[in-house]
């Protein structure tokens, strides 16, 4: 999608790769019980044997100490990835990539939202509100366009 959105510094890439490595690793937790009862497991199978935790596990409704581990870990993994994508974007392309930063504020509200359930994602889908997306989408754009101006002054 960056370069849909458009980019001068080919350090954007490195952002928008590692911002969909986040991305992905969001969905792969909010998604794990879904996946795992139609076959699909995208959890790395060492992983799961590290934290002592089986496929089957993975389609109960219950987690357990160690899956709540495994899946703290896979969050921290995640924020990890928005991190290092923030910190790759240069200014100069923020503002053409604030589709992207949308979405990335409400991928991150729905990982706070998993992690203050304490991982129970096992239990019941989470989610956020049509209403809350909105919002977040809104607050987010107001920002990067008053971020977007003062760069633009500050280059003046």
């Amino acid at each position: 999608s960056a370069e849909i959105f458009g980019f001068k510094n080919r350090d954007t890439l490195k952002y928008a790769h590692d911002l969909g490595m986040a991305f992905q690793l969001t969905n792969i937790l909010r998604d794990v019980r879904e996946d795992a009862e139609r076959g699909r497991v995208y959890l790395p199978q060492d992983e799961l044997e590290k934290f002592g935790v089986t496929r089957q596990d993975l389609t109960q409704p219950v987690t357990s100490d160690s899956l709540q581990a495994l899946f703290q870990f896979q969050a921290e993994r995640a924020r990890d990835y928005y991190k290092k994508a923030f910190n790759e974007l240069p200014d100069e392309d923020r503002y053409a990539q604030r589709a992207g930063l949308i979405m990335a504020e409400i991928y991150q509200s729905l990982l706070d939202e998993i992690e203050d359930d304490k991982y129970h994602v096992l239990e019941h889908r989470i989610k956020l509100t049509p209403l809350r997306k909105i919002w977040l989408a809104w607050r987010t754009a107001r920002r990067e366009k008053k971020r977007h101006k003062q760069h633009l002054r500050q280059q003046a």
